[in-house]
């Protein structure tokens, strides 16, 4: 899955140069995808997920909850609920936070608009921000159906947070074409989109029709293969940060004041997600729950009991990788 930086065609056939759309010293705005801890017996360990939650806000990290790193796809509304409530008395009142809006269908459903209201009631109801996760009723047929479903949605929030998802992540995942995201570009309650389709290219072209038709809008970069795209204007929510969130707050504050270190904890920050983020990339979870772990903030580093996992033997190299990436945090001026 490497990714070369090179021009590539944009819309209307123009040419996207990647050096052009660097923004030294932005601000960038952090979401986190907060995992949700299981323990040996395959419980929800909700007293790691509260301290979780508040660790990644403590840092100046947006949670994220009821994510693909939460195991949307794998839990009933009951436990979004009870993640939703803990979230929200974890970040307090005037917290942000933002949560995955899931219908789980199978192939050939029809979409259900009213399982989606549901969804999206859930997360208003604690003044959460939803984001609009892909099913197979949402992405069947072509981009304009697709569209015109997201426009139903669009109809029942104030704002919303769109979703290209690969399906290296899950397979009714869905990317729009660059016509369809200029579209979807047009709606205003769809503040920003994350971008999961792992190419650098993909997302260059979405950066540079945002700079152009509207500023104000926040594509989210989700390649933990490219987790530099903050450098071309990308802000960001990846299940990645879920391991570091401190470190990723740190890197993004260093990118605001011009400082080099901000290159070597990049660095190593990408390292994880390289190893992390190998086929079968939805094990990627199970990375993240044995890093927290090493990490002594977990105590379990177990994933769902249906999620696929990584090799024990993994554990020492995340923990070579952590210690380098602790050791670019803290580094000297």
């Amino acid at each position: 899955m490497n990714q070369r930086h090179s021009p590539t065609r944009g819309p209307d056939d123009r040419r996207v140069d990647p050096a052009s759309l660097v923004r030294p010293r932005r601000v960038i705005r952090g979401m986190s995808a907060i995992l949700l801890p299981f323990t040996g017996n395959g419980r929800i360990d909700w007293e790691g997920f509260a301290a979780h939650v508040a660790r990644t806000a403590a840092a100046g990290i947006t949670p994220a909850v009821n994510m693909d790193t939460g195991y949307v796809q794998l839990i009933d509304d009951d436990t979004r609920r009870k993640a939703l409530a803990i979230a929200r008395e974890t970040v307090g009142t005037g917290g942000e936070l933002v949560a995955g809006a899931c219908v789980v269908d199978a192939p050939g459903a029809p979409f259900d608009e009213a399982a989606y209201g549901r969804q999206l009631e859930m997360i208003t109801a604690v003044g959460g921000l939803p984001v609009i996760f892909p099913s197979f009723g949402l992405t069947a047929g072509g981009d304009a159906d697709m569209l015109g479903r997201i426009g139903l949605l669009a109809r029942r929030v104030e704002s919303f947070i769109g979703f290209e998802l690969s399906t290296e992540f899950v397979p009714c995942g869905r990317v729009l074409s660059i016509d369809a995201y200029a579209e979807l570009l047009q709606m205003p309650a769809c503040i920003g989109a994350k971008h999961s389709s792992l190419s650098r290219r993909l997302e260059w072209e979405r950066l540079a029709l945002r700079d152009r038709t509207r500023p104000g809008f926040h594509v989210f970069t989700g390649n933990d293969l490219a987790i530099d795209m903050v450098r071309y204007g990308s802000d960001w929510l990846l299940g990645l940060s879920t391991a570091a969130p401190e470190a990723f707050a740190q890197r993004d504050r260093w990118w605001a004041a011009g400082d080099s270190r901000f290159d070597e904890l990049d660095d190593a920050l990408q390292a994880l997600g390289d190893f992390a983020f190998r086929r079968p990339v939805p094990a990627y979870k199970h990375s993240m729950a044995q890093a927290l772990h090493l990490r002594g903030l977990l105590a379990a580093d177990e994933p769902h009991p249906l999620s696929p996992r990584r090799p024990a033997s993994d554990r020492e190299i995340l923990g070579t990788i952590l210690e380098r990436i602790e050791a670019a945090a803290q580094a000297p001026a």
